[in-house]
């Protein structure tokens, strides 16, 4: 039966250890497995056709925004990373450097991109010449490696794929506007294909990116309480410009530094994914990005014309632009059900002869472990309306989720008991440096973002007049 535990018995429990939960999913779902190089990641088909999916969302808003895609190479010269001093102090634990090629030892080291905003920055200098130049704006999806000590798929690897923009800009407001709006682009992404609601805000000094003047913060809760920083948008002021000789002739004829930005999201999604709507029972996607919408599975199969309809359905589906998948192995309806409900396949169709002959379909929702039944005609219009309602309802149910798991603290006990309770804990900060750090050594919580529109009379920390409310979180 599809409720038989005996079927996940393999997978730890949600609830007593996460962690385990976590791994058991992605390795048994066949999403990814270890690489041979220690904190690497294979991702198998199942895994990145996430990722393409993810991929094909994105970049369709970001040519509506009027981006372009084009390629950088990986290789870095070091003396480029060493040009912004906040660049390279806040990379320099992480990258990884070839020193040697071809047999020889390399007159100048070259470290494997961490992140781009360097070699980028240095061509766009060869490229931007007058104010007619600009934007530009230029998206690139490539891999990134950052020699991570503690790794998790997804989540922290060595090595790890993701899009990241570029973007030039003739004046600081112009530059603010596109870090602002990327951002916006994200959310409007991570909740409508990932059915994800996310918290965006301004980060924190401390918690911006290396050589930012400003970093914007999109925010996931996960299923265990902990914040998962899922996308990041930068305005990086003139930093790069002046950096690596950014300049263009502007229309009253002075020569002038231009403002850049970058805003990046990753495969770390796909765990987003995992971890926000996943259940003892494994993976629970969204239809919009799971590589399999509806799995079609035969009941009686061999009985006459039961595979036949099965075929036929599946047919009419994928007419209509459905992911399907008709499951048509020796395996029994149970073990089959149980497999596809572990590898989070939102909709299941049911058909065998007595559905045939009454002329519908069983279903079963994968989000609410719901069953029901459709008419087989006018099927397709019937389940793409049903995928519809499924993405709406599991952005609903997390967002509600979250919403319950929002508190408020007006001490440090408070923000202590809000996030060992897995909460989102809200708290007013001075701004004082050692009041942000002081929280994170006592209660392991750091500032995730700055709550917009809210104020708080009092630090939670030292008492005094609060100059903002921010919102702290255990965070992976």
């Amino acid at each position: 039966m599809a409720n038989d535990s005996r079927f996940v018995n393999q997978i730890a429990d949600i609830e007593s250890d996460f962690p385990q939960w976590y791994t058991d999913v992605v390795l048994k779902t066949k999403l990814v497995d270890y690489g041979p190089v220690k904190g690497t990641m294979v991702i198998r088909p199942y895994g990145y056709a996430i990722w393409e999916n993810i991929q094909r969302e994105l970049d369709r808003r970001f040519r509506a925004t009027g981006h372009e895609n084009a390629y950088f190479p990986m290789l870095i010269p070091m003396s480029f990373l060493s040009k912004e001093k906040e660049h390279v102090e806040g990379f320099a634990p992480e990258v990884a450097v070839v020193t040697h090629a071809g047999g020889e030892e390399l007159a100048e080291p070259l470290v494997v991109r961490p992140t781009s905003e360097t070699i980028i920055g240095n061509m766009y200098s060869k490229w931007l010449q007058s104010y007619r130049d600009l934007p530009i704006l230029i998206n690139q999806w490539a891999n990134v490696m950052r020699w991570e000590k503690t790794t998790r798929p997804f989540l922290r690897t060595s090595e790890f794929l993701w899009q990241e923009g570029h973007t030039v800009h003739a004046t600081e407001e112009e530059a603010e506007e596109e870090t602002k709006k990327m951002l916006g682009v994200y959310k409007e992404f991570a909740e409508n294909c990932l059915a994800i609601p996310v918290i965006t805000g301004k980060k924190t000094e401390k918690e911006k990116f290396a050589g930012a003047v400003a970093t914007y913060g999109m925010e996931a809760m996960m299923h265990d309480g902990k914040s998962l920083q899922a996308g990041t948008s930068h305005y990086l002021g003139q930093n790069f410009a002046k950096a690596f000789d950014i300049k263009f002739l502007d229309k009253d004829g002075a020569l002038k530094y231009a403002y850049t930005t970058s805003w990046g999201v990753s495969t770390r999604l796909i765990g987003a994914i995992i971890m926000a709507h996943g259940d003892q029972r494994g993976l629970a996607l969204p239809p919009v990005v799971a590589p399999v919408q509806v799995v079609i599975v035969p009941i009686a199969a061999k009985k006459a014309g039961v595979t036949e309809k099965c075929v036929q359905v599946k047919q009419l589906l994928e007419e209509a632009g459905i992911r399907v998948k008709l499951d048509d192995s020796d395996n029994s309806p149970g073990w089959k059900f149980n497999e596809w409900e572990m590898k989070g396949v939102p909709l299941r169709i049911e058909l065998g002869p007595r559905d045939i002959e009454a002329g519908k379909a069983m279903t079963f929702r994968r989000d609410k472990l719901e069953k029901g039944e459709l008419p087989l005609e006018g099927l397709a219009d019937s389940v793409k309306q049903l995928l519809d309602t499924i993405q709406k309802d599991m952005l609903d149910a997390a967002r509600e989720r979250r919403d319950k798991r929002i508190v408020y603290a007006s001490d440090m006990a408070g923000i202590l008991k809000g996030v060992e309770g897995g909460n989102f804990v809200k708290a007013g900060w001075c701004g004082c440096r050692e009041c942000e750090d002081r929280i994170k050594a006592e209660t392991a919580a750091t500032a995730r973002v700055y709550a917009e529109g809210e104020t708080a009379e009092k630090c939670a920390v030292c008492g005094k007049p609060a100059k903002h409310m921010v919102i702290f979180a255990r965070a992976y």
